[in-house]
């Protein structure tokens, strides 16, 4: 059984290159497989291999008071998702391009855990009886494997159309608690933190993402599965994988949580 795993951490990174390398030893000493994505705002990464071959991996990262505080989601599945190990040095560990995107500048945005959100789609409302509109973050390739239902969902191909899309519906937020989601939190960290720089204070993130909602809460609430970039394509509530091939072929472009 390959034990899977997401995880990002916005942390200021003086060397990236130096870092980029020190993951690649350490992942590749262990027979890790996935991607590494390092910038002077942080890192994220999607790895895979054998449980104690990954704790240790994240037990010597979380040694680095960096990185001590970075939570990390698992999943499971028969066979290796990945064909091999990168690490790559890039100017955002999720490219938005934008100003006041950053936690490194503003702190993070305010966020609701997987649980609170449960509770609020039951009521219908936040805890202050305001309405709620779910932004979807995400491209439509992957907004077509799965959403929350009734979702506001964008018709973009990559996360840097958001804000052009986003003006088009500025009105429908008006009013309402904005909860922001993405597959595991970067992209609806970002997008939250854009949103209130830009006037829409009313904008929370759901800590996690759907990733982290599924892992916690099921399924309650989200209609098909949750589009990962591997070779898994998608998961469902359950964390199960769409696709288990015992080949992977290349491995897809990452860096989209």
């Amino acid at each position: 059984m390959i034990t899977n795993t997401a995880a990002y951490h916005f942390v200021p990174v003086e060397h990236p290159d130096v870092l980029a390398s020190a993951l690649h030893a350490q992942a590749g000493a262990r027979g890790l497989k996935g991607t590494m994505l390092v910038a002077p705002e942080g890192i994220n990464l999607f790895l895979a291999g054998t449980a104690q071959d990954i704790d240790g991996f994240y037990d010597w990262l979380h040694a680095d008071p960096r990185f001590a505080g970075m939570p990390v989601k698992y999943s499971a599945s028969e066979h290796q998702p990945f064909a091999r190990l990168k690490a790559k040095v890039k100017p955002e560990i999720i490219s938005f391009r934008l100003d006041h995107a950053s936690p490194l500048q503003h702190g993070r945005a305010p966020a609701v855990s997987p649980r609170t959100l449960q509770g609020w789609l039951r009521d219908g409302h936040d805890d202050h009886g305001r309405p709620l509109v779910l932004l979807d973050t995400r491209n439509q390739q992957e907004v077509a494997f799965g959403t929350f239902a009734g979702a506001l969902t964008l018709p973009i191909g990559k996360f840097t159309d958001l804000p052009a899309a986003l003006a088009l519906h500025r009105e429908r937020l008006a009013g309402a608690t904005v909860v922001s989601f993405c597959t595991g939190g970067i992209r609806c960290e970002k997008a939250a933190l854009w949103m209130r720089a830009d006037g829409i204070d009313n904008v929370v993130q759901l800590d996690g993402g759907i990733l982290g909602y599924f892992e916690q809460v099921g399924g309650e609430g989200y209609e098909g599965r949750c589009f990962v970039f591997d070779e898994r394509v998608a998961l469902d509530p359950q964390l199960r994988p769409l696709q288990d091939a015992g080949n992977a072929g290349g491995s897809p472009e990452l860096g989209k949580v």
